[in-house]
């Protein structure tokens, strides 16, 4: 059961205002927010709401685990026909169909090739780009993406997603997305109480602001643990009493630790399997000083060893 669109009425207003007041150039609208916090999901509310429904929406998302060049305009080519008026070897390649030829293309000339391509589809529009998880898009892609926004066309709302940035490049391009004119940017943070109790009073009428607030408090008010808790409930008083399903546990579902530049990136080595000596070396510290992160780190993330540090991290810094 997905959570309702509450304490999202103001963002989900602001979109449908945006398309409404759609002109003949791209409008980007960056919507951010950690894993779980319902980026998807305003989304789709987003385009169920648009009026004038749009007459061609294309969507695309990077392969988390093994992205490759133009991910986001190869997942909509998989959904369309390749008749576009482009070289036949570039287009597959842009496609990446698995025929497509050993050579590759200038970066440059590939990079207006994929221009072309969208502008194509879209035509006179207006159209609606939805772009998800852009932090874990390819550089190729994050160029594409750039050079859309700023584009004198096509006429289109370029709707993209993603979690807070954690390398430079996806920073810089949502940078140059926000900067551009009119450009509209979102961050969805945690739930609040009255947020929860409003979600729990449509599948327990009769809940009490002290389960609400306990609720609030296992879930950190995300969303998407709120749905899980609630899935695997099988009353209101379980919302309480029960352990945690594994994997919300494993995921550190509660109040969102507030780590450090330094702690994600001990966490993330700890991810990778490093042992302390071998993060002290990569990110040149002193092993004393890996020893204080990870022992904050398991306080933080509320693990009991430095396996479930790495689990964690699995869950929340790389997962969608």
């Amino acid at each position: 059961m997905p959570v309702s669109m509450v304490g999202r009425a103001d963002h989900l207003a602001e979109l449908v205002r945006a398309w409404s007041q759609l002109g003949s150039t791209p409008l980007p609208v960056v919507i951010t927010g950690a894993a779980g916090m319902g980026k998807s999901l305003l989304v789709a509310a987003a385009l169920d709401a648009f009026t004038p429904r749009p007459d061609l929406v294309l969507s695309g998302a990077a392969r988390l685990h093994t992205p490759a060049p133009y991910d986001w305009l190869a997942a909509v080519l998989s959904r369309r026909t390749l008749d576009l008026p482009l070289p036949p070897d570039a287009l597959a390649w842009l496609a990446q169909l698995p025929d497509a030829p050993r050579e590759r293309f200038a970066p440059d000339a590939l990079l207006r090739l994929a221009v072309r391509a969208v502008r194509t589809m879209v035509g006179a529009g207006p159209a609606v780009l939805v772009v998800e998880d852009l932090h874990a898009l390819d550089p190729a892609s994050l160029n594409l993406i750039g050079e859309l926004a700023v584009a004198s066309e096509p006429p289109a709302l370029l709707i993209v997603t993603s979690r807070p940035p954690e390398t430079p490049v996806v920073a810089r391009t949502l940078a140059r997305l926000s900067g551009v004119p009119g450009a509209i940017r979102q961050h969805l943070g945690p739930l609040s109480p009255t947020d929860v109790a409003s979600v729990l009073s449509e599948v327990y009428p009769s809940t009490s602001p002290a389960v609400a607030q306990a609720v609030h408090e296992r879930t950190g008010g995300n969303p998407y643990w709120l749905t899980e808790l609630l899935v695997a409930a099988g009353d209101e008083k379980s919302l309480v009493d029960e352990p945690l399903p594994e994997h919300l546990r494993l995921a550190g579902a509660g109040p969102a630790p507030d780590l450090t530049a330094r702690e994600v990136e001990v966490l993330t080595c700890l991810a990778a399997g490093m042992s302390n000596k071998q993060v002290a070396r990569s990110l040149g510290i002193s092993i004393r000083t890996v020893t204080v992160h990870v022992s904050n780190l398991l306080r933080k993330t509320r693990s009991a060893s430095r396996t479930e540090a790495a689990l964690w991290a699995v869950h929340n810094l790389t997962s969608r």
